[in-house]
C-alpha cells in the first residue's frame, strides 16, 4: 500500500518539477514587475529619486483624466491600431490567398513578401525615413513624376499617422500571411473538388469551404496585431517621435515622454497600466466573442 502511495506522488512531484522553473520566471519577469509598475502609479515618484516615492493613492490617475493630452493618446493609439488591423490582416489575407496555389516562381514571391517581416524594426525605420524624405525620399520623386508635388509625409499633422501606419502594415502582413497560409494548405482538397463537382464557382467555394476553415486563423492574427500595435514603440518613435504636435503619439510614446523628459515615473506607470487594460479589454471582447462563435455554432 506505501509502495503504491509513492509510485502516485512521483509523477505528481515530476510534474510540479516541470510546472515549477516557468512559473518561477513568470513570477519573477512578469509578476513582480507588473505589481510593482501597479504600485508605482499609486505614488509620485519620480527618476531622479525613484526609490523614495510617496503613495498618493488615485493621485495619478485623477491628473490622467483631467489632461486633454491623454485622450489625444488614447485616440491616436486605437486609431492606429484598428487601421493597422483592417490594413494589415486585409493584404495578408489577400497575399495568403494569391500564394496558395503552386505556380513558377512562387518561393522567390513568397520570400519577397517576407521581407517586410524580417527586416529588424530599426533597420526597417531607417528605410522608411530615407523614402519619406521631403527632399530626396523615394515617395516624393514618384509624387513629382506624377505632377502631384512634394509632401511631407513625417513632419505633417495630416499625414504622419498615415505613414506610420503604412510602415507597420508593411511589416505585420507578411506575419498574417504566414498564418493563413499554413491554414490555408491545410484545407482538405477533397471539399473543394466536392464543392466544384456539386457546381460552385470560386467565390461561392471561398465563402462556404475556405473562409470558415482560415477564420479562426484570421481572427488569431487580428487579435496579435492589435495588441502589438498598442504596444509598438520603436517604430513610431524613429519615425516621427510622437510629432508632430502629438498626431502619432501613441500611449506608448507618451510614457517615454512622461517618464524620461517630464521625469515622472508614477504618471508614467499610471499611462502603462491604462494601456494594460486597453490590451485586456480587447483580448476579453475577443474571448466572449469566440465564446458565443461557438455556443451559436454548436446549435
Amino acid at each position: 500500500m506505501k509502495g503504491h502511495k509513492r509510485s502516485i506522488s512521483l509523477p505528481r512531484l515530476a510534474a510540479y518539477g516541470f510546472i515549477l522553473p516557468p512559473m518561477l520566471y513568470l513570477v519573477v519577469f512578469m509578476f513582480w514587475p507588473l505589481g510593482r509598475q501597479m504600485y508605482m502609479s499609486l505614488t509620485n515618484t519620480r527618476i531622479i529619486n525613484p526609490n523614495h516615492g510617496r503613495f498618493i493613492g488615485l493621485g495619478n490617475y485623477e491628473r490622467l483624466f483631467s489632461d486633454p493630452s491623454f485622450f489625444q493618446s488614447v485616440r491616436v493609439t486605437l486609431v492606429y491600431a484598428v487601421l493597422a488591423v483592417i490594413f494589415g490582416v486585409s493584404l495578408g489575407v489577400i497575399s495568403a490567398l494569391a500564394i496558395d496555389r503552386p505556380f513558377r516562381g512562387r518561393a522567390i514571391v513568397r520570400s519577397i513578401l517576407l521581407f517586410g517581416w524580417a527586416v529588424p524594426n530599426v533597420a526597417a525605420s531607417l528605410i522608411w525615413l530615407w523614402m519619406y524624405n521631403d527632399r530626396s525620399g523615394v515617395l516624393n520623386r514618384i509624387t513629382e513624376a506624377l505632377g502631384l508635388g512634394r509632401y511631407a509625409w513625417l513632419t505633417s499633422t495630416d499625414l504622419a499617422l498615415a505613414a506610420v501606419v503604412v510602415v507597420t502594415v508593411w511589416q505585420v502582413a507578411p506575419f498574417v500571411m504566414l498564418v493563413v497560409l499554413a491554414t490555408l494548405q491545410s484545407v482538405p482538397g477533397e471539399v473543394r473538388e466536392a464543392a466544384t463537382i456539386d457546381g460552385a464557382d470560386g467565390l461561392s467555394t471561398f465563402r462556404m469551404v475556405t473562409l470558415p476553415h482560415i477564420r479562426p486563423a484570421i481572427q488569431l492574427a487580428a487579435l496579435l496585431v492589435c495588441v502589438w500595435s498598442i504596444r509598438r514603440f520603436d517604430i513610431i518613435y524613429l519615425l516621427t517621435g510622437g510629432g508632430p504636435v502629438g498626431s502619432t503619439s501613441t500611449l506608448v510614446v507618451k510614457i517615454r515622454q512622461v517618464a524620461f523628459e517630464n521625469h515622472e515615473l508614477g504618471l508614467a506607470s499610471a499611462y502603462g497600466a491604462v494601456g494594460l487594460v486597453l490590451a485586456l479589454a480587447i483580448a476579453g471582447l475577443h474571448f466572449l466573442f469566440e465564446q458565443r462563435r461557438m455556443k451559436w455554432m454548436s446549435r
